[in-house]
């Protein structure tokens, strides 16, 4: 025993012991990096898959597409017409994609309301100016009622578009900071953007249908666009809405430089936070100017009917009581 604890020996177990260390030091990398790699090819397969997945719910949302094509009258007269170029179709197609209608067939059933709508209306109104006016009416009175008709029915289909675009943009607007909230938990997590923005989708159904529909195209548009800069920029053409689009460009900026994503967007999410506590304080200051005509037109004749009716009765009993 005495003759293991030599300094020989314990030389010797302080060298070999180096040794190992140099050794461990050595390998012990190689198998981490063997591993990293093992990991990002795991990593790139389920990105693939993924890609995979989107691609091929696209192709049959295509086909469906080709399948569901108009047919019919409508469609031939919008192409006799030529109604895709007086009309601007290229101008009403995004509109229309705004308010949730992408198919061509909305275009179409679109462009054939522009046309009809307002000899339908201008017919309406001649025949109503012709059985509700006298016959002494000047025609003057019934070519306006007609003109009116007409330029209603022509505008009328815009106005509709419009009107659906704001009522999209609105529910996007009140679902938007819980969607940046979930998306950025799961970012945080762990989670690439695309299966970020699909879960997402999948949970803010119940609160924004628009929502979920727009966050799932931008899925798919990332997994089989060349540039990754347009699925972003087409989530905010899509909305037309300031928040998204600053997000939209976040998004842009973190892929171009490196940034962190999830810093992005926690600094985007307090900052859509307070911008809906500064429009509803904007609102509610908004208010006491709002109600004051409803006060005076309502509220202040009450007031005085209640406060001075008793006396004027009164008064009207002494003047009616000499003559009883």
């Amino acid at each position: 025993m005495l003759a293991l604890l030599t300094i020989e020996n314990a030389i010797a177990f302080v060298i070999a012991a180096l040794v190992f260390l140099t050794f461990a030091t050595l390998i012990i990398p190689h198998f981490q990096s063997e591993d990293l790699r093992k990991r990002m090819r795991e990593v790139a397969l389920e990105r693939d898959k993924l890609r995979a997945r989107q691609r091929a719910e696209l192709e049959r949302n295509n086909q469906a597409r080709l399948r569901d094509k108009p047919k019919g009258l409508l469609p031939q007269i919008v192409e006799a017409l030529n109604l895709r170029k007086h009309f601007e179709a290229d101008t009403y197609r995004h509109k229309l994609r705004m308010a949730g209608l992408r198919q061509e067939k909305h275009l179409v059933t679109f462009l054939a309301a522009r046309l009809f709508l307002p000899f339908i209306l201008g017919i309406g109104a001649y025949a109503y100016a012709t059985n509700t006016m006298s016959p002494d009416t000047p025609a003057q009175m019934r070519l306006a009622a007609v003109m009116l008709g007409l330029v209603a029915g022509f505008y009328l289909p815009g106005v509709y578009v419009t009107n659906l675009i704001k009522k999209r943009q609105q529910s996007i607007q009140l679902a938007w900071s819980d969607a940046l909230d979930l998306l950025l938990i799961c970012v945080e997590s762990g989670m690439s953007i695309e299966q970020a923005m699909n879960k997402v989708a999948r949970e803010i159904g119940s609160s924004s249908i628009a929502l979920a529909e727009e966050m799932l195209l931008t899925t798919a548009e990332l997994s089989y666009l060349g540039d990754r800069k347009a699925a972003y920029e087409n989530l905010s053409l899509r909305t037309g809405l300031p928040t998204v689009k600053a997000t939209a460009t976040a998004l842009v900026q973190a892929e171009q430089y490196g940034t962190p994503l999830g810093q992005a967007l926690r600094v985007l999410a307090q900052e859509n936070r307070n911008a809906r506590m500064m429009l509803a304080e904007k609102k509610a200051a908004a208010l006491p100017p709002k109600l004051t005509v409803p006060m005076i037109v309502f509220f202040l004749p009450v007031i005085f009917v209640v406060i001075l009716g008793p006396s004027i009765i009164a008064v009207m009993n002494m003047n009616y009581a000499p003559g009883q």
